[in-house]
C-alpha cells in the first residue's frame, strides 16, 4: 500500500493542467473621458446649429457669407489649378477606399469594435450632412442674389474628407495618432478651402461639415469598449501634447484673424484697404482653417483619453 499525501487546503497541484493562473481583471473604458467625449459631441452639434443660425438664418450673416463667395472670383484661375486636383480626389470610390483602409487597419490590430466605430463615424457623418442639407435646414432668401433659397450647408465634399481623416485617426495605433491628426487636419483644410476657391461653397458650409464630423468622431469615442482600448505601455507616449498644442495655437491665430476680417466686413474693427468681398473671402478661408485645426485637436485629445487603458 503506497502512501498518498493529501493536498493541504489552498495548495495548488503543479502537475494539474486545469490550473489557469491568477485571473486578470478585464480592462474597461474609463468613465470620465467618455463623458467628456459626449460633451464635445453635443457642443459640436450645437456648433452646427449656431453656424446655420448665424450665417444662414440672419441677413448680416448671409451678407458676409455671400461676400466671401463673390470674393473667390478674384484670382480664381490661378488658384483653381491647385484646388481642382484636391477636389477631384473626393468621390464615392474615395469614400469606399478610405473607409476600407481604416476598417482593415482596425481589424488587423484585432479590434473588431474599433472597426465598427470607424464605419459608424464615416457613414453617420456623411448621412447626417445630406439629411441636414436637404431635409432639415433651409436657407431663407434674405439677399437679392441668384439661387438665394438653395441650402448648401453642410458641405458634402468637406464631410467626406474630414470623416475619412477622422476614421484613420481613430483606427491607427496610439503613437501614430498625433501625425495622423496633423496630416488629416491639413488635408481637410485644403479640401474645405478648395471648395471656397471653386465657389462651390460658402465658409459656413465648410465649418458646419467639420463640426458634423467632430460630433460623430467624439460620439463614437464615447462608445468605446475593451476592444477599442490601447495596449498597456510603460511611460507616456510623446507627441500628443505637442501636436494638440500646435493645432490649437494654429486655430487660435487663424481664428483671431478671421474674426477681425468679419468685423471689418461689418464696418467695425480693422479698416483694411481691401474690398469687402476680398476681406470676407480671406476671412472665410482663415475661419475654415481655424475650425479644422481646432476640431482635429479636440478629436485627437478625445481619442487618446478614451483609448487609454
Amino acid at each position: 500500500m503506497t502512501d498518498q499525501t493529501l493536498p493541504l487546503p489552498g495548495h495548488r497541484d503543479e502537475s494539474s493542467t486545469s490550473y489557469a493562473g491568477p485571473r486578470i481583471p478585464r480592462r474597461r473604458p474609463r468613465l470620465a473621458p467618455r463623458i467628456t467625449a459626449v460633451v464635445v459631441a453635443v457642443l459640436a452639434l450645437w456648433g452646427v446649429w449656431a453656424t446655420w443660425d448665424t450665417f444662414v438664418a440672419s441677413p448680416l450673416g448671409q451678407r458676409a457669407d455671400q461676400l466671401a463667395l463673390e470674393g473667390a472670383a478674384r484670382g480664381q484661375n490661378t488658384l483653381w489649378e491647385l484646388a481642382e486636383p484636391v477636389l477631384g480626389v473626393v468621390s464615392n470610390s474615395f469614400i469606399g477606399l478610405g473607409l476600407a483602409a481604416a476598417v482593415i487597419l482596425a481589424l488587423a490590430r484585432g479590434r473588431w469594435w474599433l472597426a465598427v466605430q470607424v464605419a459608424v463615424l464615416v457613414g453617420g457623418a456623411n448621412l447626417t450632412t445630406q439629411v441636414l442639407k436637404h431635409a432639415v435646414l433651409d436657407r431663407p432668401a434674405l439677399l437679392d442674389v441668384a439661387r438665394a433659397d438653395i441650402n448648401t450647408l453642410p458641405s458634402g465634399h468637406t464631410t467626406v474628407a474630414a470623416s475619412i481623416a477622422a476614421g484613420l485617426l481613430i483606427a491607427v495605433p496610439r503613437r501614430w495618432r498625433p501625425v495622423v491628426a496633423v496630416a488629416g487636419a491639413a488635408y481637410t483644410a485644403a479640401t474645405g478651402v478648395s471648395t471656397l476657391i471653386g465657389q462651390w461653397h460658402r465658409p459656413s458650409d465648410v465649418a458646419a461639415a467639420i463640426l458634423v464630423v467632430l460630433a460623430w468622431g467624439a460620439g463614437v469615442c464615447a462608445l468605446s469598449s475593451p476592444s477599442s482600448l490601447d495596449a498597456p505601455q510603460d511611460g507616456p507616449q510623446p507627441g500628443t501634447s505637442g501636436a494638440a498644442a500646435l493645432l490649437l495655437l494654429g486655430a487660435a491665430g487663424t481664428g483671431a484673424l478671421a474674426v477681425g476680417a468679419l468685423g471689418s466686413v461689418r464696418g467695425d474693427g480693422w479698416g483694411l484697404p481691401l474690398g469687402g468681398d476680398l476681406t470676407a473671402y480671406m476671412g472665410g478661408m482663415l475661419g475654415v482653417v481655424a475650425v479644422t485645426l481646432g476640431a482635429f485637436a479636440l478629436l485627437l485629445l478625445v481619442r487618446q483619453s478614451t483609448a487609454r487603458p
